[in-house]
């Protein structure tokens, strides 16, 4: 995504809900937040039950580890309202688009018996604290302009909290937590560029919250209709003393720190991860970012029987399932390789993904999936060390990944590919690749140094 300010967003924010359904060629489409991609696995059963019996069958993981139901009738937002909120997934109607919380899905998991880990904070529980601050609404103290409302932020407006991996970092949230390895502390990070805030852990969802009202306010004095922080241009952002000032008015306290080298590190990869006390967590990703309802209930109750009874989510289109013994691990690893999950990084699906192209998406110019799938099931090479790739059906390229990147976009003439960089300046050298070529291609930009 490029980070050059825009002057201004044309028209309103259509980012879907659980509420406020997309009309998609395939049906309607509902998107339901997962604040930290936290989900019990009761709530998966009801998500599961929704897609058979209203949807398509399916359910697709979004690169905020959202979970979206297409296929719906145009007819079925009350009872899908209803169904949501009785099952805990829809805490509060009027600020459901703006619970946009990524979390770092391996905190407190992946830390090893001597103690390596203990310090880092749970940025799980950040997440459930500032997902009640948002849906607070009313209830929260006001800002300058005598709002408390934060109804008003975009559906795309992102907040990631990183347990110090840099996992969530290198998603470029709007408002980025950083826990520091002493436990007691917390970066505060407003976009993508800029000096951060040390302040203390506790105070860290309230001054996320914050920072948030501070964009609102921001947006309104520019003219502009931003809707992420870096559509404002850099003089028109709140800068970081503005900001620190805005924090202790409130109470909390907070230092500069101008200089930051930001932790950039990668997502979870899929396979075992190794925990304390003799606990395990398995990471798999869904194929394309989709699971059929089956794939679905089937690590819900994996979760249920023998983890601890939560999922969560990823941006990276997979969920952590925790608290396994090792022996239960393994045999739900076997279980869902075979149910065809990915859980290994050297599948060539793991790092690949798609848009809903066509028939789902109008302005879609090919069946993407079909062909991505097609593609995968060649000789592709995988690995840990493969760059991500993505097919897209249009030049929107929706949900595609940052940083460096296989791009591959149907055209008029075909299928057009290129090795992106977000970091990079100036255009992708593209080339268009026949059909039959086009496995061997992405395999060698896969791998591209």
């Amino acid at each position: 995504m490029s980070a050059t300010p825009t002057s201004g967003r044309e028209s309103g924010d259509r980012c879907p809900g659980a509420l406020r359904l997309h009309a998609a060629d395939d049906g309607a489409l509902a998107r339901v937040r997962l604040p930290g991609g936290l989900l019990t696995s009761v709530q998966a059963e009801v998500l599961a039950d929704l897609a058979e019996e209203l949807g398509d069958g399916r359910l697709d993981i979004t690169s905020r580890g959202n979970v979206q139901l297409r296929g719906l009738p145009d007819a079925c937002g009350a009872a899908l309202g209803g169904r949501l909120r009785a099952a805990g997934l829809l805490p509060s109607d009027r600020h459901e688009r703006i619970r946009n919380v990524v979390a770092s899905p391996l905190c407190g998991l992946d830390g090893r018996d001597d103690g390596r880990t203990d310090a880092r904070v749970d940025v799980q529980a950040w997440a459930r604290a500032l997902d009640a601050l948002l849906c607070a609404g009313e209830d929260a103290e006001e800002d300058e302009a005598g709002t408390s409302d934060l109804s008003g932020l975009s559906g795309r407006f992102l907040f990631g909290l990183d347990d110090g991996r840099g996992d969530v970092v290198a998603l470029a949230p709007d408002v980025t937590l950083i826990a520091e390895r002493d436990g007691r502390h917390a970066l505060l990070c407003f976009g993508t560029t800029g000096p951060a805030l040390r302040l203390a852990a506790g105070d860290a969802p309230r001054a996320a919250l914050l920072s948030a009202r501070a964009f609102l306010a921001a947006q309104r004095a520019s003219g502009v209709g931003a809707w992420r922080v870096r559509d404002l241009a850099p003089e028109q952002r709140p800068s970081p003393e503005r900001l620190a000032e805005r924090l202790a008015a409130a109470g909390i306290a907070c230092s500069l720190v101008p200089r930051l080298t930001l932790p950039h590190g990668p997502a979870p990869p899929p396979g075992a991860v190794h925990g304390r006390d003799g606990r395990w967590a398995l990471s798999l990703a869904a194929p394309l970012g989709r699971l059929t309802v089956g794939q679905w209930r089937l690590v819900a109750r994996a979760a249920a029987r023998d983890g601890d009874g939560e999922l969560r989510v990823t941006p990276w289109r997979g969920i952590v399932v925790p608290g396994l013994t090792a022996v239960a691990g393994a045999a739900h690893r076997t279980a869902f390789a075979d149910a065809g999950l990915v859980v290994s990084p050297d599948s060539p699906w793991h790092g690949a993904g798609a848009c809903a192209g066509r028939p789902g998406c109008a302005k879609s110019l090919a069946d993407v999936r079909a062909d991505a799938a097609a593609c995968l099931a060649g000789t592709l090479p995988g690995g840990a060390d493969a760059l991500p790739v993505y097919w897209s059906g249009c030049e929107r390229r929706c949900g595609h990944p940052g940083g460096r990147w296989v791009d591959v976009l149907a055209t008029d003439e075909g299928y057009r590919l290129a090795v992106r960089d977000d970091a990079a300046r100036g255009p992708a050298t593209a080339r268009t690749v026949p059909a039959r070529e086009m496995a061997d291609a992405v395999a060698a930009a896969r791998t591209t140094t």
